[in-house]
């Protein structure tokens, strides 16, 4: 699943536009990568957990010639861990909870304005059927 389809997912389940979606996921994304990049975990009880590791310098070898020796410098990488909750349901050991239901939008408010009285129509009355009979 790629981002467009991840934002088409979301828009579906949650009934808002793509473009409101679209908004919220990168906004997401952008205070997850924030915080990382600050050196804050992430923590998504039942999901998983974001944080930042420093990986040390080593050596290495040039795979164009594996005679040559490189040092690679040390480096600060993200890395995930699963929460115990998508753990046992990406293994099939639970079941994946239904998705939430769209909350309907609240109904506007009527402004202050008088309500106008609709004109007085004439109701017609519908022609009697006679009654079906029974066996």
């Amino acid at each position: 699943m790629n981002r467009a389809e991840l934002v088409d997912a979301v828009a579906s389940i949650t009934g808002q536009t793509k473009q409101q979606t679209h908004d919220a996921v990168n906004a997401i994304l952008h205070s997850i990568t924030g915080a990382l990049s600050k050196g804050d975990r992430v923590m998504l009880v039942g999901f998983g957990t974001f944080e930042r590791r420093n990986r040390k310098a080593r050596s290495g070898v040039n795979p164009q010639n594996p005679r040559q020796k490189l040092t690679i410098a040390a480096a600060k990488v993200p890395a995930f861990r699963a929460g115990q909750e998508l753990k046992n349901i990406v293994d099939g050991r639970a079941k994946m909870p239904a998705a939430p239901k769209a909350e309907s939008k609240p109904a506007k408010k009527a402004a202050a304005k008088p309500a106008k009285k609709a004109a007085a129509k004439p109701v017609k009355k519908a022609a009697k059927k006679p009654a079906k009979k029974r066996r």
